[in-house]
Order: C-alpha cells, then sequence, then structure tokens
C-alpha cells in the first residue's frame, strides 16, 4: 500500500516541491484581502464602471507582457524570469496597503500585471516538471497544496469587523507583501528545465527583443498541432463572460442579494472547501477517461450554479458556489493537462505566452463591458450573459476539441 501510493505520488520532488511551497504562501496571503478586494476599492472612491475599469487596464498590461514573457520562457529558460519578476510583484502590493485613492490602486495593478509576464514561464516550468502520464493528478495535486485558502476568507471576514474594511485590507495587503517575497526565496532553488542555445544572456538585454517575441508568439501555431489553437479559440467563449463578472460577485451578494459580509466570506471559503476537496478525484478521473469530458461536464454545471447565484437566497448560494467549485476544479485539471498533452516542451512558453495575452486582451474589453452593464442597465445582465455562454462552450467542446493520440512529454 505504501510502496504503491509513493509511485502514484513519485513526481512530486524537486521543482515541484518547489513550487507547490511557493504557492502555499502566495495563495494563502493573496486570497485574504481577494475577499473584499471590490468593496475596497469602492471605498476608495471608485464606482463599479471604474473598479471595471481598473481591471480592464491590468488586463491590457498583462497581456503585453504575456508577449515577452512567452518568448524570454523559451529564449532565456524559466527560472531567471520567474526570479526577478515575482520580486517585482511582491513589491506592487505596498501600493496596494498605502492606497489613499483609487488611483494608488490602478497605478499598482498596472505594475503588478507588467511584473507577471512570467506567468507562462511558471506555467511552463510547471508542465515541465510533470510527467505527462501523472497530469490530471499532478495538477490537480499541485493545486491542494493552496487548500490552505480556505482560511483566507475567514480571516478576511475576521479582520473586516475587527479593525473594519479600510484598515483591514491595509493589514491584508501588508501580509501579502511579505509572504511574497518569501516565496520568492524559495522559488530560488528551482532548476531549470529547458536547455537554450543562449549562453551567458543577461535577462535586461532580453527585453529589446519585443518585436521579435511578438513575432515569435503569433508564429508559434505554425509549430504547434492545430488542435491547440482550436483548444484557445473555444476557451476564449466562456472566458470573455467570466472576466466580465469577476469583480462584481461580492458587490452583487452584499448588495443586491443583501448577504452580511461576514456570511459572504464564509460562502467563499465554503467553495475553497469544496474545490481543494474535489481535486484529488477529479484529478484521478481527468488521467482516466480523458480532457474533452470533464471539461464539457464543467460548463454544464457553471451555468446551474450561475443559475441558483442570479436569484439566491443563502441555501442557493451554498449549493451555487458548490457548482462553481467543482466546475472549477474540472477545468483548472482538465484544461492545463490537454494543452500540455498537445503542445512540444520547446513551444510551451510562447503558446502559454499567447494563451495569457488573448485571455487578458479580451477581458480588457469584458471588464469595461461587465462595469457598463452592471452600472447603467442590470446587475444581473453580466452574470445572465455568463450563464448563456456556457450552452455554445459545451457545444463547441463536444465538436471541435480532440484529445492527441499521444501525448507530449
Amino acid at each position: 500500500m505504501i510502496s504503491k501510493l509513493k509511485e502514484e505520488f513519485s513526481f512530486i520532488h524537486g521543482n515541484v516541491l518547489i513550487l507547490m511551497a511557493s504557492w502555499l504562501l502566495t495563495d494563502f496571503a493573496g486570497e485574504i484581502p481577494t475577499t473584499y478586494y471590490s468593496l475596497y476599492v469602492l471605498e476608495l472612491g471608485a464606482t463599479p464602471f471604474i473598479l471595471g475599469a481598473i481591471g480592464s487596464a491590468s488586463s491590457i498590461a498583462l497581456a503585453l507582457g504575456q508577449f515577452l514573457g512567452g518568448y524570454l520562457a523559451d529564449r532565456h529558460g524559466r527560472r531567471q524570469i520567474i526570479l526577478v519578476m515575482s520580486t517585482g510583484v511582491a513589491a506592487c502590493y505596498i501600493l496596494f496597503a498605502v492606497a489613499l485613492n483609487w488611483h494608488f490602486i490602478l497605478i499598482g495593478t498596472i505594475l503588478q500585471s507588467l511584473c507577471l509576464m512570467y506567468l507562462p514561464a511558471l506555467d511552463a516550468i510547471t508542465a515541465d516538471s510533470i510527467p505527462s502520464e501523472k497530469r490530471g493528478l499532478g495538477y490537480s495535486i499541485t493545486m491542494l497544496t493552496r487548500a490552505v485558502c480556505i482560511l483566507s476568507p475567514i480571516i478576511a471576514g475576521f479582520l473586516y469587523i475587527t479593525y473594519g474594511l479600510v484598515p483591514g485590507m491595509r493589514m491584508a495587503y501588508w501580509v501579502v507583501t511579505i509572504f511574497f517575497l518569501v516565496a520568492t526565496i524559495i522559488r530560488f532553488k528551482l532548476k531549470e528545465t529547458l536547455k537554450t542555445d543562449v549562453h551567458g544572456a543577461r535577462l535586461k538585454d532580453a527585453f529589446r527583443d519585443f518585436g521579435k517575441a511578438i513575432s515569435e508568439i503569433f508564429g508559434v501555431w505554425k509549430s504547434v498541432p492545430e488542435s491547440a489553437l482550436i483548444l484557445l479559440l473555444v476557451n476564449l467563449i466562456p472566458i470573455f463572460f467570466v472576466r466580465m463578472c469577476v469583480p462584481y460577485y461580492a458587490i452583487y451578494a452584499t448588495r443586491v442579494l443583501l448577504v452580511d459580509e461576514f456570511e459572504y466570506s464564509l460562502i467563499v471559503a465554503w467553495e475553497s472547501i469544496i474545490f481543494f476537496g474535489s481535486l484529488l478525484l477529479v484529478g484521478k478521473l481527468v488521467d482516466k477517461i480523458g480532457r474533452k469530458k470533464p471539461l464539457i461536464a464543467s460548463s454544464i454545471l457553471f451555468a446551474l450554479g450561475m443559475w441558483l447565484f442570479i436569484y439566491g437566497d443563502m441555501p442557493k448560494l451554498y449549493v451555487a458556489y458548490l457548482l462553481f467549485s467543482i466546475g472549477n476544479s474540472l477545468t483548472y485539471t482538465a484544461y492545463p493537462a490537454l494543452q500540455a498533452d498537445i503542445v512540444p516542451r520547446e513551444h510551451r512558453g510562447k503558446v502559454m505566452g499567447f494563451s495569457k495575452f488573448a485571455d487578458n486582451l479580451i477581458a480588457s474589453v469584458s471588464l469595461l463591458a461587465g462595469g457598463f452593464l452592471y452600472e447603467n442597465i442590470s446587475p444581473q445582465l453580466p452574470f445572465s450573459l455568463l450563464l448563456v455562454s456556457m450552452i455554445p462552450t459545451a457545444i463547441l467542446t463536444l465538436f471541435l476539441i480532440h484529445e492527441p493520440e499521444k501525448r507530449e512529454k
């Protein structure tokens, strides 16, 4: 029994273990202010539309950074850009902690989004470090370490009722800053997973290659299977509507459905419990039955959950967030596993960079649209559009997405 378990989880060492340790810190701390982020920005003088505009500006900056980040990950390796930019992300949280008005949040968000150009490298080094036959389980295990996030919204609720919204959020952001710095120190132990033909190059010199980075990231689709592009395009449909709604869950729940702020933190904690509790089972399921069926199921669960959320009372909200959690568990495990199955190792940084570019470019538009619809037409409308979008997503996944006969290493 013990030997079987050791064999099952034998991939948890080296880079995988280091990444899990760093995510344990960053996800736990990062989710504390996330609970009341929208309410915090409104308290600093923003409106729902400005909140969406901040998200839109952040998404544009993040999208542009993914070009260079994806290029650097495949040209100069994964490790260096992760270390440099992780430090930058940590420093940006200071602006959130000392913010006097929403303009500080805007500046901090844009700077942080540019630093997040290391995300393609982080995704690539994760995919490189997990064996192909263990990817479903591997992605679920790496996310399972983030189960400490279950406590984050409860801590956020405690800070809220003890110190008030603004002082409590400032304390939360200082905690995030410290935890991110510690996580960056841990990441110094990462081992590079990609041999490159560039020797002795400095990261700052690579920034001169931005034009080449754009050319290579757009051109990468000629070097990977067509199914990789189809997977991306189908995924962009729900992304538009998901991003449209992200800033408004807390506002809608507390100001439209009249859920108490602390009770809302308990609902968010419940969502985390279900998400992390389902990961191992979902990971094994994705490895056993494939990636496609879980992706279809996630769309159906999101549609059902969103219907309950829009017209929710407390019992309905708990069921809605249960469905959201399982849907997220399916998506976050099956999608990256399928993408890694299709895309060769030497192109993963660029493909993931382009994917994040497209994701955030679309988000920049959808966040503006969501803020306009929420503030000027109806608070329910963005969520209703998200519900409807799940139907074509499920149908397109069924007919257009196909799994490869042989998975890439």
